[in-house]
Parts: structure tokens; C-alpha cells; sequence
């Protein structure tokens, strides 16, 4: 993507300068062709390539990135005016937690945003993506997290006075410590 950008840059500010430093570059062409010329078709080739390198990574980003050996884990996470409650449906005798996910290092979780209220937005900076969490919808995002750690997580989406203070905590934990984490069987810092 970002070199695409830059070539699309690149293309536009060489233009530019030859229609500034080149004496009468481009003056018989007319406005209209310069439009489409200009604004459609030479942009056009690096558009329709970053377009489907961007379909090409959003399918790996759903599919690709599990083996078919890595189980991937669902976790619900529930906005509301203004906390996240997290459920682990597969994970039986888990109780909800409140502004704190557990999750798996080094295994794929499959967030599911949900909302009872207002649009949120869930989003963990560090481990990428964001999601909107929409009333009556349920969205998924699906996070990884390599190595055991803490990460910060917001609420992106403007959703009311409270918003500022919609934050909420990952912790990542070895594999085998992660079940009884979330639990409640094993004290976790």
C-alpha cells in the first residue's frame, strides 16, 4: 500500500512539475483531457492493483493466517455505555470479565463485537485491526497475539459522555496457563 501511494505521488507531483518548470508543457491539451488523462486514467492501473492486493490481504487476514491444525478460539466481546464485558463461549465455567480479555499467545482468537446499546468500536492498536461493535449485528475481527504480554484496547467510536474512559485491558498468557486464567482457577497479574 505504501508503495502504491508513493507511486501515485510520484506520478502526480512529476506532472506538476512539468506543467510548472516546462515552458508550454501540456498547453495543447485541453481541461477535459487533462482530467481524465490526468485524474483517471494513469491512476488508474496502481489503483486496481492496490485494490486487490487489499482484497488478497483482508482474505488472509480472515482465513489465511489459521492452519488448518489452529483451532481458532471465539471470544464475545460485548459493548456497552461504557465497558466491554468478554464471554468465552467455548471455554465451559468461564465466568464474564469486565474490561479485561484473556487470550491465548501464539493462537488465533476470533473476536465477536456486539453492542446492547450505541455503535462502539473495538480496538486493540497493538495486535491491529479495529472492529465496530453495531446493534443487532454481530462483526468479527480476528487477533494474535505472539508472545505473552499486555496490550491496550479503546473504544474508537465516539459513543457518549464516558467514551474517553471506554479502555480495556488484553492480557496474552502462555497456552497452557490460559484456561485456568479464565477461570478464575490460577491468579494472574
Amino acid at each position: 500500500m505504501l508503495w502504491g501511494s508513493f507511486a501515485l505521488f510520484t506520478l502526480v507531483l512529476g506532472l506538476f512539475l512539468a506543467a510548472v518548470l516546462v515552458p508550454r508543457f501540456g498547453r495543447g491539451v485541453s481541461q477535459t483531457r487533462w482530467i481524465i488523462l490526468g485524474g483517471l486514467v494513469l491512476p488508474l492501473p496502481v489503483l486496481t492493483g492496490l485494490t486487490f492486493y487489499a482484497f488478497a490481504e483482508g482474505e488472509f487476514l480472515l482465513k489465511g493466517a489459521v492452519s488448518e491444525a489452529d483451532e481458532v478460539l471465539e471470544i464475545r466481546a460485548t459493548g456497552r455505555m461504557w465497558q466491554w464485558q468478554f464471554s468465552y463461549p467455548s471455554v465451559s465455567g468461564s465466568p464474564v470479565h469486565t474490561d479485561l480479555l484473556h487470550i491465548p499467545a501464539g493462537r488465533t482468537v476470533e473476536i465477536i463485537a456486539e453492542s446492547e446499546d450505541v455503535i462502539h468500536s473495538f480496538w486493540v492498536p497493538r495486535l491491529g485491526g479495529k472492529i465496530d461493535a453495531v446493534p443487532g449485528h454481530s462483526n468479527r475481527l480476528r487477533i494474535r497475539a505472539d508472545q505473552p504480554g499486555r496490550y491496550g484496547g479503546i473504544c474508537s467510536e465516539y459513543c457518549g459522555t464516558g467514551h474517553a474512559g471506554m479502555q480495556f485491558e488484553v492480557q496474552a498468557h502462555r497456552q497452557e496457563d490460559f484456561r485456568e486464567v479464565v477461570t478464575g482457577g490460577f491468579r494472574h497479574d
